[in-house]
């Protein structure tokens, strides 16, 4: 089924902030469910082979929803670099041999500066044209209605559209993508050799006034936690290296104000203690 959520503004209603959401339940009561417990964000790339639909996680793993678009608040955007053997390019199943959650340090091998890693250069993909590591962009968007940001992942092919709608919706009005409501769809396109999808973008509207005011201190808080959990993993050794994963800890979800929370760094079963 196509999830509505992405369609409500096409239909002129409201956007929702998380400040409005009203909740049946208290925060601490939220948060003694998932205690020792990891909430991460739900996931969603850009399909492959020319699809024109977004695939979003549902309560039901066998049962995904689906949209043709994805309407929301771009909260906050990021670089994100992953090498992967030849072959496993984006496979969920494949770890990367090297990864960057913000594209300047590389951790794994051959990790390092990213800005001057061999792989990261034009030619270096084995069909001789792309980048051997692939240069991607982690989108955290805030449908109506909703608590939490999904992350979109950009594939390079997407990378350049969102570039030029950032310029022309954005940086030439001077305004940050937090205060607009966006609409973000797919289009296909063919190299020649194979169809693929590509994202497109457009900004429906502006917050203003008291909105603009209460998703403005959302999004401020919201950045700096994953700035900071950025941080941490760019510190990290290669003996710790995580899964790439963001994700909030339960006992800071955000209550009446929906303005609080704090991410904390994926745990890696196979080499550190989980909760308990």
């Amino acid at each position: 089924m196509y999830n509505q959520n992405t369609t409500a503004l096409m239909e002129n209603e409201k956007f929702v902030l998380p400040a409005m959401v009203e909740s049946e339940f208290s925060s601490e009561e939220l948060a003694e469910d998932m205690d020792g417990l990891q909430m991460s964000f739900q996931r969603v790339k850009i399909p492959a082979g020319g699809t024109i639909q977004f695939e979003l996680p549902s309560d039901d793993p066998e049962n995904p929803d689906y949209a043709k678009m994805l309407v929301g608040v771009i909260l906050h955007n990021h670089a994100t670099c992953a090498y992967w053997p030849e072959g496993s390019e984006y496979d969920d199943n494949t770890a990367p041999l090297c990864s960057s959650v913000d594209g300047k340090q590389g951790i794994g091998d051959p990790g390092g500066a990213c800005a001057a890693c061999a792989l990261n250069r034009f030619g270096t993909d084995p069909n001789g044209k792309g980048k051997a590591c692939k240069n991607m962009r982690i989108l955290y968007l805030l449908r109506s209605g909703e608590y939490m940001p999904i992350q979109l992942t950009l594939p390079p092919t997407s990378i350049s559209p969102f570039r030029e709608f950032l310029n022309q919706s954005f940086a030439i009005r001077r305004r940050a993508t937090f205060g607009s409501v966006v609409q973000i769809g797919l289009k296909k396109m063919n190299n020649g050799t194979n169809d693929y999808s590509v994202a497109t973008f457009r900004r429906l509207y502006d917050f203003t006034g008291e909105e603009l005011a209460q998703i403005r201190a959302y999004a401020d808080s919201f950045k700096e936690q994953v700035k900071g959990i950025q941080q941490q993993r760019a510190a990290a050794t290669e003996e710790l290296r995580d899964d790439g994963c963001d994700y909030l800890a339960a006992d800071t979800l955000s209550g009446e104000t929906g303005a609080n929370f704090i991410i904390t760094p994926a745990i890696d079963g196979e080499r550190e203690a989980l909760p308990a």
